[in-house]
C-alpha cells in the first residue's frame, strides 16, 4: 500500500506539478562519466583524440511511473582550434504522464596553459523539446483515500491544449588544473527558458555546478604527469538550481584500469539523500594505452525519508570509448593535466 501511495504522489509531482512549478534537472551519480553534462569546458579533455560515451540512470525502480535519464556524447580534440568540439544528447522521462525532455547541444572548449597549469573555457548551444501526455495524469477525483488510484476512472478536469514546448538552451563553464588539483564551475540554462504548458510563465532556473578534485598518490616516486600507480582521489560537486541545492562528496581508489568509489549526497533540504557506490573498469585495447573502453556501474542506496525499502535505490550504467588517431600529435606523454586523470 505504501508503494502505491508513493507512486501516485510522485506521479502527481512529476506530472501535474509541472503546470507552474519550477522544474529541476536530474543529476548523474557518475558525474565523471558524463563530463559535458557536468561542465562544457571539459569537452576534449581526455586521454585521446576521440571520445564517445553514454550513461543511463534508472531512478527508484521499485516505484510506479518512469524515472529514467540518458545522456550520450561524442567529442574530439582539434589542435587547430586549441581545444575540443562535441555533441551531447540528453533525454529524460518522468512520472506516470511521461514528461519527456529531449536536448541536443554542440559544445566548444578552448585550452591554455603549460606543464603545471591548464585552463579550459567552454560554451554550449543547445535546443530542448519538452512534451507531456495529459491523458495519463492522475487527478483528485480519480483517487480513493483507502485504496489509492481507481482503475479505469476518468477525471472531469479540463486539460491544457498545449503539450509541446521547444526552446533555446545555452550553457558555459570553466575548469582549472594545477598539478594534482582541479576545480571548475558551470552554468546551464543561462537564458532561463520558459517551460510552461499552461500559459502561466514557468522559467527553468539556471543550474550551477562547482566541481573540485585532488589526486593523492599512494607511492613515493610520484609524477603528477603520469597515471601509473595507485591513487586516492577525493572529490566534491556542489549543485544549485533555483532554491534547491545538493552536495555530492566522496573519494575514489584508482589503480591503472580499476576504479572504485563511495560518495554521500545531500538532498535539497541539506539532509541525507543517498550513499553511492561505483565501480569503473578501463579495458585497454592497444599498447601504450592509446585506445580503451570504459565500463561503469553505480548504485544509489536511498537514505532519505522515501527509504531504500520503498524505492530499491537507483542504478546507473555507463560505457565509453577513447582513442588516439594514427600519428596523433596529442601524445599521451602530455596528458597528465586533463580532467580524465582525476577519474
Amino acid at each position: 500500500m505504501m508503494k502505491k501511495i508513493i507512486a501516485v504522489f510522485l506521479g502527481l509531482v512529476f506530472s501535474f506539478g509541472f503546470f507552474n512549478a519550477k522544474a529541476q534537472d536530474h543529476l548523474f551519480s557518475q558525474f565523471f562519466n558524463a563530463p559535458i553534462y557536468l561542465n562544457p569546458s571539459l569537452t576534449g579533455q581526455f586521454d585521446g583524440d576521440l571520445r564517445v560515451g553514454m550513461i543511463y540512470r534508472n531512478q527508484w525502480s521499485a516505484l510506479g511511473g518512469d524515472l529514467s535519464y540518458i545522456n550520450a556524447a561524442a567529442d574530439v580534440y582539434v589542435p587547430k582550434l586549441s581545444g575540443g568540439i562535441g555533441l551531447s544528447a540528453t533525454r529524460s522521462s518522468e512520472g506516470v504522464a511521461y514528461l519527456i525532455k529531449n536536448n541536443i547541444a554542440v559544445t566548444y572548449s578552448y585550452t591554455v596553459g603549460g606543464d603545471d597549469f591548464t585552463a579550459n573555457f567552454g560554451l554550449q548551444a543547445g535546443f530542448t523539446n519538452r512534451t507531456i501526455d495529459w491523458t495519463k495524469l492522475v487527478f483528485g477525483d480519480q483517487l480513493d483515500r483507502r485504496t489509492g488510484y481507481i482503475p479505469g476512472s476518468v477525471s472531469s478536469a479540463q486539460l491544457p491544449e498545449v503539450s509541446n514546448r521547444f526552446f533555446f538552451d545555452p550553457a558555459a563553464g570553466v575548469n582549472f588544473i594545477y598539478r594534482n588539483a582541479m576545480v571548475g564551475a558551470s552554468i546551464y540554462h543561462i537564458n532561463k527558458p520558459d517551460e510552461s504548458f499552461s500559459g502561466t510563465q514557468a522559467r527553468l532556473p539556471m543550474r550551477l555546478a562547482v566541481n573540485a578534485s585532488m589526486k593523492i598518490p599512494l607511492s613515493y616516486n610520484y609524477n603528477y604527469m603520469e597515471d601509473e600507480g595507485a591513487f586516492v582521489i577525493p572529490s566534491v560537486v556542489y549543485y544549485k538550481q533555483g532554491n534547491v541545492s545538493s552536495i555530492s562528496a566522496g573519494a575514489q581508489f584508482k589503480y591503472r584500469g580499476f576504479n572504485t568509489g563511495v560518495w554521500y549526497r545531500t538532498n535539497q533540504n541539506g539532509g541525507s539523500d543517498a550513499i553511492v557506490v561505483s565501480l569503473i573498469l578501463d579495458v585497454f585495447l592497444r599498447r601504450r594505452d592509446t585506445e580503451k573502453i570504459r565500463v561503469g556501474l553505480s548504485h544509489d542506496a536511498t537514505t532519505s525519508k522515501l527509504n531504500y525499502t520503498n524505492t530499491s535505490g537507483t542504478t546507473e550504467v555507463s560505457v565509453g570509448y577513447e582513442k588516439y588517431w594514427a600519428n596523433s600529435t596529442r601524445s599521451k606523454k602530455y596528458n597528465g593535466l586533463r580532467c580524465s586523470s582525476f577519474y
